[in-house]
């Protein structure tokens, strides 16, 4: 093998030694870089000289929770500085002992503990003389501290209700202030631009039950976050109070911060509604205070699937996906159809065209991504490596049926098979750092997935070609003749037809195959209702559509008793050209692209052969991993 290796090589120094001689009779010159730069019509060879567009999409998790989030903290002892260690691809050691590590590491994390009573836990922990002189710090600390799962589970669902309190039940200024300048410290030792991203940031969660909670996060680094402390819902539960309290933080600081609402597929109705949060109509002011401080929506995480419902798009196959619905976030109300179109992301940009059209700003004009919402200080949300919601259902044998929430009607009680594993956050940037990211996510280039990895480009134009799609790089084509996801679709030229859209996928190399690649459009007809479509773009196989328009399923190839698959279907990489067949010019519209993957192994199938176990026949042992990219919208 070394002599072939050696004559190859030898091989290849005669060639180039004979094309540099070729090249130096007949031109007349020796083959010197001044020679090359002489020869060559123009100043630069590189096709990269010059490029000013994103060129790296980064993976992260905005949304995770350690043993300092008063919740969390009952039952996790893992902190931060090993959740900034894992995200970096260490080996480290979960709260039962188990050793967790990352398929590859992560470029970006958001450790987004709890603002209410922030880093009370670890102080209770530790028999803190001030937390265990209160009553309930005191009952909270023995309970913690017994040993016993079922006392240790009782307090862990106490203190989550006291976050729906108007009051902390336990308060210290102090020990906000202290914890919060020794996390943003940590991050900063974290944070490595260019390598890896530790972005300063915490959860609002207010009304606990109707999850209308937010990830606030900081543009700079300590010296601009420490200049205020996490704002929670003790300070108030209306989130256009903290709508005011970031604007307020800007304009005092000069920094920059914004919130990412959860998914909303809890909130029984609360989370995309179009009042106040006193129940009067929604106003022009409050609507661009939304639009400014919430540019993105968490549509996907461990808490189920918040992009589509069935029940509004019953013509979507692919809308019944992890779905939650059947109460709010503590099972203390249930849930009504009515609520339903105030909780899904696509209902939401369907409303947010109609207030536009009457108030003249759309605040849901926003993009996606997805996180984990983990309780565990672990963003492991990959099918074959999901450690769970919480610290108390970490994987073994039994998991698949131990309880994750709690409710006080047992029928709303949410257990371990159904959770999800979900989901990441990809950004397109320029480059690793906080500002770059920032400023992705604020321009809205980012897609969710629901754990995998793939790679998804989404354009939007007007004279898109098929030809484009034979590029080697669509996103060279994509900036310079449209816009990226995110963005408006501007400067329509007249006699244009309709806009056309370049969307190309690539596979995740620990995943699935892709099935297809569909656009999903929503608009405004002329009689001010909202309509929805769903196209098939460009999919794997030899598959036909249907006389309906429907695409035949791709296959599975999963075997589920031994928690494998096989690549044999599926396209490693999509790319299409679409013009959308039904457009109006007169009508608002926005269009985003959902990739689907051929379906494999879900956490439950890896778990079930694990451990060696047989789960009931109603637990769900196949995914369809998929990604949703920020929509482009398009306006009269």
């Amino acid at each position: 093998m070394k002599s072939s290796m050696i004559s190859h090589t030898l091989a290849a120094v005669l060639i180039l030694g004979m094309i540099g001689t070729v090249f130096a009779s007949s031109t007349g010159m020796s083959p010197s870089k001044k020679g090359v730069g002489d020869a060559l019509s123009t100043k630069e060879y590189s096709p990269y000289v010059g490029r000013d567009f994103p060129t790296q999409v980064f993976w992260g998790d905005t949304h995770l929770h350690t043993a300092v989030s008063v919740d969390a903290g009952t039952m996790c002892r893992v902190g931060q500085e090993e959740a900034f260690r894992f995200a970096r691809g260490e080996e480290v050691t979960t709260t039962h002992g188990l050793r967790v590590k990352l398929s590859r590491p992560l470029d970006f994390l958001v450790v987004s503990d709890h603002a209410e009573m922030y880093g009370l836990m670890p102080q209770l922990l530790k028999g803190d003389q001030q937390v265990l002189s209160t009553e309930k710090g005191q009952r909270w600390y023995e309970m913690l501290q017994s040993g016993d799962y079922d006392k240790t589970f009782a307090a862990a669902m106490e203190i989550v209700a006291s976050l729906s309190e108007d009051e902390p039940p336990i308060k210290s200024e102090r020990a906000v202030k202290n914890a919060w300048n020794s996390y943003t410290a940590l991050a900063d030792k974290y944070n490595e631009p260019g390598r890896f991203t530790a972005l300063i940031g915490y959860e609002w969660t207010a009304i606990g039950g109707y999850n209308l909670h937010r990830n606030v996060i900081f543009r700079g680094d300590s010296t601009t976050a420490n200049r205020t402390v996490p704002f929670s819902q003790y300070d108030s539960k209306n989130p256009e109070d903290l709508w005011a309290e970031l604007q307020r933080f800007e304009q005092q600081t000069g920094a920059e911060v914004l919130a990412i609402p959860h998914n909303g597929n809890l909130s029984n109705g609360r989370m995309f509604n179009v009042e106040t949060f006193g129940g009067k109509p929604l106003t022009r002011e409050l609507a661009e205070l939304r639009s400014r401080y919430e540019p993105l929506v968490e549509v996907t995480q461990i808490k189920g699937d918040g992009e589509a419902h069935p029940l509004l798009s019953p013509d979507d196959e692919f809308a019944d996906f992890d779905t939650w619905d059947r109460s709010n976030l503590n099972g203390t109300e249930a849930k009504e159809e009515s609520m339903l179109q105030w909780e899904y992301a696509r209902e939401a940009l369907k409303t947010g065209l109609k207030l536009e059209d009457s108030l003249g700003i759309n605040p849901f004009r926003f993009g996606m991504i997805g996180s984990s919402d983990a309780h565990t200080a672990f963003a492991a949300v990959e099918e074959e490596n999901f450690f769970g919601k919480h610290s108390g259902v970490e994987p073994e044998p039994q998991r698949w049926k131990h309880v994750v929430i709690e409710a006080p009607d047992p029928q709303f009680t949410i257990y371990g098979w159904q959770q999800a594993a979900g989901g990441y956050a990809a950004i397109w940037a320029r480059e690793n750092t906080r500002e770059a990211l920032f400023d992705a996510m604020m321009r809205k280039e980012t897609y969710a997935t629901t754990g995998s990895r793939m790679l998804v480009r989404f354009f939007g134009g007007w004279d898109f070609e098929d030809s484009d799609t034979l590029s080697r790089l669509p996103a060279d084509i994509g900036y310079r003749k449209g816009v990226p996801m995110g963005a408006d679709l501007r400067n329509a030229p007249s006699g244009t037809a309709a806009p056309s859209f370049l969307v190309a996928a690539l596979k995740d190399p620990y995943s699935g195959n892709l099935d297809r690649i569909q656009i999903i459009k929503g608009w405004l007809d002329s009689d001010g209702m909202t309509r929805e479509k769903v196209y098939d773009v460009v999919w794997s196989g030899e598959r036909t559509p249907d006389e309906k328009g429907q695409l035949p399923a791709v296959g599975n190839t999963v075997d589920v008793k031994n928690a494998t698959w096989t690549n044999s279907i599926g396209a490693p990489e999509l790319i299409g050209v679409w013009t959308d067949p039904d457009f109006d010019p007169a009508e608002r519209a926005f269009y985003y692209a959902r990739v689907l993957e051929i379906p494999t192994p879900r956490w439950t199938a890896y778990e079930a052969k694990r451990f060696g176990v047989e789960m009931d026949s109603e637990v769900p042992m196949t995914v369809q991993e998929r990604a949703y990219t920020s929509p482009i919208w398009y306006a009269p």
